[in-house]
Formats: structure tokens, C-alpha cells, sequence
């Protein structure tokens, strides 16, 4: 078949359930990942024909996306922060307002850090996205990132291997006294980072249905009558493990920025901020131990 007919096909069976720009994406994902040909050789060759076995392999393709299945599990693999991550339903999708926490981060140590080396603590590792971008550009820091799934720190693992980073992995869980045991007992930090479970129950019917029927609900949804159970317990860590003059990192729930900021106001934590995405949205916090 030639791959300009297939990309038609693409349109007619998906571009009511997630428009033109989209499914167009959904296609050249598809063809640099299982025919290794960029999206400008089908430009320049519009001719191109694929055997059966590689236009069966799309249809298959275009029945998972029609059950809103993610196209980041479909191929295993995702771009983050310029970087490639394996993904599978055990982790959350890496999404672009992490990628802005991350920058700001590096961006934040760049500027003020003089000392050689730091001591970074992600918690909720997950993919290993955001300890893994970091290690990447701050090579003088080390990094540690903790998660109760076993399975997202056997993805992590793979992801820290597959990008050449060395990161130390603990399995454990934030709202367990155990996981400061866990830790090496001597070991404080510089960086503490945390993308936490922030999604209410009562906020479901905003998530979308390839977010909801498919990524891991431990790693999304907290409890309406305490969704800031993580930040609590996170916050309280901090002060116990961050240093003097360390900066503490959250993404946060848009609806509940000015909630999350008091917690670190109360903590006694200096230069508060709470700051916006790309969208608009109250997305991140940030605060100075003193």
C-alpha cells in the first residue's frame, strides 16, 4: 500500500475522535517508528509503498487508537525533555508542564548553585522522566529517585540505562516513616522534586478517556477529602531532609495552588512561588527551606 493512502485511512478512522492535527501526528509517530522513515522523505516521496505484514501492523494501529488506547503505550516509547523513554501502562505519560518543572529546576541550580556537587531527591519517580533529565543536564549532581511501584522503577531503570545516566533507585513510599530508613541515613539534599498523585475523584469527568481507561490511577487520583496527602507528607520530609537554604519542588493541582503554597508557608518556607505553565495554569511551587 502506498503510504499516502494509508495516511487517508488514518484520517477517515480517526480524525472524528481526535481532529486532523492529531491523527496526523498519530501517522508520522507511527511511520518513523516502524519504517524508520522521517516525516520529510514522505514529503519528498509521495509515492512510497509499504509490504502487507507493515500495513497490517498500521491497522492494528488504527484499532487501538479508535479505543483510545495512548499512542505513547502503543509504540512503548515517548520524547521527553529531548530525551527517549520507554513507557507501558505501570507509568504515567510524560506530559510538557513536567518538562517546564524540569526546566525551571535546571535553570534555578544553574544560576545559583557553588557549589560542585548536589544531592537530588525525586519523589515519584514514575518513568524516571524528570531524575533522569536532570542527571542528564546537571552532571555533577546525584540523583535519587524513590517510587512504591515496582513496576515504574523496573521502567525507570530501563529509561536511566537507555539514556546513560546513573541515578540511585529506591522503592519505597513518601507516606511511610520507613522510607526515611530507606534513604542512606546520612544522605540530605539540595533538590527535592515531586510530581505527587493530585487529581481529586470529583475531577475525573475532566480527565480524558485514553488518560483515565489507561494510565495508572495510583499514580493520578487522590481522595477528595484529602488531596494534599502527598504535598503533607513530602513537605514534612523536607524539612527533616532538605538542607539549610535546599529548594523544595512540587507540580501541583491548578484548582489547589493556593492550598499547596500555605502548606509551605506554614513549614516556615522562604521565597514561596507559585507559578503558571504555558497554559495559564497554577502548575508549579517552589520554596527555600530555611
Amino acid at each position: 500500500m502506498v503510504l499516502k493512502e494509508l495516511q487517508n485511512i488514518f484520517h477517515i478512522e480517526l480524525d472524528a475522535i481526535y481532529g486532523k492535527h492529531e491523527v496526523d501526528s498519530f501517522f508520522y509517530l507511527c511511520t518513523e517508528h516502524y519504517l524508520s522513515i522521517p516525516r520529510i522523505q514522505l514529503t519528498l516521496k509521495p509515492g512510497l509503498a509499504i509490504t502487507k505484514s507493515e500495513t497490517d501492523t498500521f491497522f492494528k494501529v488504527i484499532e487501538h487508537l479508535k479505543q483510545q488506547k495512548p499512542i505513547q503505550y502503543l509504540l512503548g516509547e515517548t520524547e521527553f525533555f529531548g530525551l527517549r523513554f520507554k513507557v507501558n501502562d505501570s507509568v504515567l505519560i510524560p506530559r510538557q508542564e513536567t518538562e517546564e518543572l524540569v526546566d525551571l529546576i535546571i535553570r534555578s541550580v544553574t544560576l545559583s548553585t557553588v557549589k560542585k556537587s548536589l544531592n537530588i531527591l525525586d519523589i515519584g519517580t514514575g518513568s524516571g522522566c524528570i531524575a533522569i533529565s536532570l542527571a542528564k543536564n546537571l552532571p555533577n549532581a546525584k540523583i535519587y529517585a524513590l517510587d512504591i511501584s515496582k513496576e515504574a522503577l523496573k521502567v525507570a531503570k530501563q529509561n536511566a540505562d537507555l539514556n546513560n545516566v546513573e541515578i540511585n533507585f529506591i522503592e519505597a513510599s513518601i507516606l511511610d516513616e520507613t522510607c526515611h530508613s530507606a534513604l542512606d541515613a546520612e544522605s540530605t539534599f539540595d533538590v527535592i522534586v515531586s510530581n505527587p498523585p493530585y487529581v481529586r475523584n470529583l475531577e475525573k469527568q475532566e480527565i480524558q478517556p485514553n488518560v483515565l481507561d489507561n494510565e495508572p490511577h495510583l499514580a493520578l487520583f487522590v481522595e477528595d477529602d484529602n488531596p494534599l496527602l502527598f504535598y503533607k507528607a513530602i513537605t514534612k520530609f523536607a524539612l527533616n531532609k532538605l538542607n539549610d537554604k535546599g529548594n523544595l519542588y512540587f507540580e501541583i493541582n491548578q484548582y489547589l495552588g493556593e492550598d499547596t503554597k500555605q502548606l509551605l508557608v506554614d513549614a516556615n518556607f522562604e521565597n514561596v512561588e507559585l507559578l503558571k505553565d504555558l497554559n495559564g495554569n497554577d502548575r508549579m511551587l517552589k520554596g527555600i527551606k530555611i
